[in-house]
């Protein structure tokens, strides 16, 4: 398809690119928009641009497409819901989809979180998290309680609240200054055996009976798939309960199968008090996101509270439930959470095996399908990338051979320097392994251009 035609022939024969008009998310200005890939098509592991050239989605859309692209099960779910009740609220209504997935989500969810409020995105998933628990501070008897804790360099989402508990400075700055009452402690990366430890100084130096809640993704996202030491959740799950402060997994990227598990979770044998999740639920076919709530916490504010005084005009909505309902049906027949844990150590390997032969390689590591390789950010000689050279040959060569050899993925560098892949849990051995061999490809060109190798 022509893509820009067919923009002039909606616009009845007025230029109409469509790149002076949409406004891109976290894309710089200094960019050339217009030289940027417009996806047209998916199937399966694969997308398609508009000039014909096919890439491995490396990142699962955005950690998201979790059962593949082109599920014709997910569009005719939709179009039968759209025919049955195509939109009607949670606000003092109930509709059969969003009943029937949080019952599901119930069924799946660890331990006793039972209890989901649902809305459109992880962002709005992360501020929901908040309110729930200032709120239920209130009214457990401890107004009090207002602080939130996170980690350095996590990110939370984009909204005011999720914003304030993203560590990450530079995101934040330009809509300083934001709302009080969140504190940063340092990450597994950062210090592998006192991260825990640190949560607890944290609750220890703000008063305790002033922290409401730690948030926490079960592996850290930002900074390149941080995975925790074996004991860290549980210790940090000790600590929350011994200074009464509510303890949250943060699985908008974890949940649904992307560490081979449903919530993440799972995989450090901790049941936190609330758990957000988004992205993999419907899989992205369309917008949702939620909040799974622990009993205690539910019945504290049924018997104490008039109202969790909170909503979305599309949370729950019928389409994006019934969707999110045949998504995890999809992922119960084709056993995708056991391929996951059957091929993360082929992945891992892979991977590794791939970086082996890389002296600009740091390190490898991730779990599940959820994986990241960490770049050393100097040349041959010792000396560091910085500024213009830093973009040229990181954001320019890496990025460019990347997609010169047929696959997206994310380079990141909200901290060190690292490649991050999410691919579908669709994916089988050749995918992964086709992952690896085109990363390799874009590592050759950047280490000789660094001096590395001739």
């Amino acid at each position: 398809m022509d893509v820009m035609r067919g923009l002039e022939e909606r616009g009845n024969g007025k230029p109409l690119s469509g790149v002076e008009n949409l406004m891109l998310h976290f894309t710089p200005y200094d960019e050339d928009w217009s030289k940027l890939p417009v996806i047209v098509s998916g199937e399966g592991c694969y997308v398609t641009d508009d000039k014909g050239n096919s890439y491995i989605d490396g990142l699962a859309g955005l950690f998201t497409t979790q059962v593949g692209h082109g599920r014709s099960e997910l569009a005719e779910v939709a179009a039968r819901q759209m025919k049955e009740l195509g939109f009607f609220p949670n606000w003092s209504f109930q509709h059969p989809r969003s009943l029937e997935l949080a019952a599901k989500i119930s069924e799946i969810a660890p331990g006793d979180l039972n209890s989901t409020f649902f809305v459109s995105s992880g962002s709005e998933a992360v501020e929901t998290v908040i309110k729930l628990a200032r709120q239920y501070h209130k009214t457990n008897g401890e107004p009090g309680r207002y602080k939130i804790i996170s980690r350095d360099v996590a990110y939370h989402g984009t909204t005011m609240g999720a914003l304030s508990a993203t560590g990450l400075p530079g995101f934040k700055a330009p809509f300083e200054p934001l709302p009080s009452g969140f504190f940063h402690v340092r990450n597994t990366q950062q210090d592998p055996d006192g991260a825990a430890d640190a949560i607890e100084q944290m609750i220890e130096a703000e008063g305790p009976e002033l922290v409401a809640a730690v948030i926490l993704e079960p592996v850290q996202n930002a900074g390149g798939c941080l995975v925790p030491p074996p004991e860290y959740w549980k210790k940090v799950r000790e600590i929350c309960d011994r200074h009464g402060v509510l303890l949250v997994s943060d699985a908008v990227i974890c949940a649904f199968g992307r560490l081979g598990e449903w919530f993440g979770i799972e995989r450090f044998d901790v049941v936190p008090d609330m758990t957000s999740f988004a992205k993999g639920v419907t899989s992205g076919y369309l917008p949702m996101g939620g909040v799974v709530v622990g009993d205690k916490m539910a019945s504290t504010l049924k018997e104490n509270a008039p109202m969790f005084m909170h909503g979305s005009t599309f949370g729950g909505h019928p389409v994006s439930s019934a969707v999110a309902l045949e998504n995890i049906a999809i992922m119960e027949r084709e056993k995708l959470l056991q391929n996951v844990h059957d091929l993360e150590g082929h992945f891992g390997d892979e991977l590794g095996r791939m970086a082996a032969d890389h002296p600009v390689v740091k390190e490898v590591r991730g779990m599940g399908f959820f994986w990241a390789v960490e770049i050393n950010p100097e040349k041959a000689d010792g000396t560091p990338l910085e500024g213009d050279e830093y973009q040229k040959y990181f954001k320019g060569v890496v990025s460019r051979k990347l997609m010169e050899g047929g696959l997206i993925c994310r380079f990141d560098d909200k901290d060190d320097p690292v490649i991050q892949f999410s691919p579908a849990l669709v994916s089988d051995k050749e995918v992964l392994s086709r992952i690896a061999e085109i990363t390799d490809g874009a590592l050759t060109e950047l280490e000789k251009q660094l001096g590395y190798r001739n």
